[in-house]
């Protein structure tokens, strides 16, 4: 086995290696400290900075434990691998539909989101949590390339019947739009919320290749297959995140078209 590849797996095979280096990665630590943050034993922990002792990643001081200037470069290595390794982990399920193209951030800031996904006792279990984060929020912006009913529903109550307790901003798409001006009931919630003062909808001539969701504290994507179909909604708040969401907000916002309430009275053909 090549060398390289024999040192990953002596770590890999040891969780205990991996969180002596991680605790040593704060400082230098006694073995009563390591057996206190660690859970490993005095024998276990003898063994393991016996062998880090032998690739010099650890040296002993006055004062305990500490990495060698290699040492940290393995530690902070395998902190970074298990990283992209728990954010595949994460993402597995859901990368095929994920807008890779249209994500410009690091993948890795999507480690810690929240994934949605339907299950047979809750199989619309996405929909529910992206209609509870719009029924919950302040301020709610969207660019979307779908509007959805009970996502209609919930910004109607927040903005009407709430007497502006949302303020709402969205660019859709123009088929969003469409899709909801040809049913008579759609249409007259929608043109309830374009009353409301605390609404603005505009279209987007252009294809919108996502469906994202800005509230105060979380972005939130809704991921759907080829078919349209709603297979996950995956939140983040991480402030990458939160600035790529912002940024394609603005972009496609300054392009669009504001949608006019007589042009879905006369069957959603135009916009002025």
């Amino acid at each position: 086995m090549d060398a390289v590849l024999e040192e990953i797996e002596f770590l890999a095979l040891s969780a205990n290696r991996v969180a002596v280096l991680d605790a040593l990665r704060g400082g230098t630590h006694t073995r009563v400290d390591l057996e206190a943050e660690t859970g490993a034993s005095q024998p276990t922990l003898g063994r393991i900075l016996r062998d880090f002792g032998e690739r010099n990643w650890t040296e002993r001081t006055a004062d305990g434990y500490a990495l060698t200037a290699t040492g940290r470069l393995i530690a902070d290595g395998i902190t970074d691998l298990r990283a992209i390794v728990e954010t595949e982990l994460k993402l597995r399920d859901v990368v095929e539909w994920l807008p890779a193209d249209a994500l410009t951030f690091d993948l890795l800031a999507l480690r810690d989101a929240t994934i949605t996904v339907p299950t047979r006792t809750r199989p619309s279990a996405p929909l529910r949590r992206s209609t509870g984060l719009i029924g919950r929020a302040g301020r709610v912006r969207i660019v979307s390339h779908t509007f959805n009913e009970r996502s209609l529903e919930a910004v109607r109550r927040r903005t009407v019947e709430g007497d502006g307790a949302q303020s709402f901003e969205a660019a859709f798409s123009r088929e969003a739009i469409d899709a909801l001006a040809e049913d008579d009931d759609l249409r007259d919630r929608l043109v309830a919320v374009l009353e409301s003062d605390a609404a603005e909808i505009r279209v987007c001539d252009d294809a919108v290749p996502f469906a994202v969701t800005i509230t105060e504290d979380v972005v939130q994507l809704l991921l759907r297959d080829d078919d349209g179909v709603l297979q996950a909604a995956l939140e983040s708040d991480d402030e990458g995140v939160r600035s790529w969401a912002r940024e394609v907000f603005d972009r496609y916002w300054r392009d669009a078209t504001p949608l006019a309430i007589d042009a879905l009275e006369s069957g959603g053909e135009g916009d002025s």
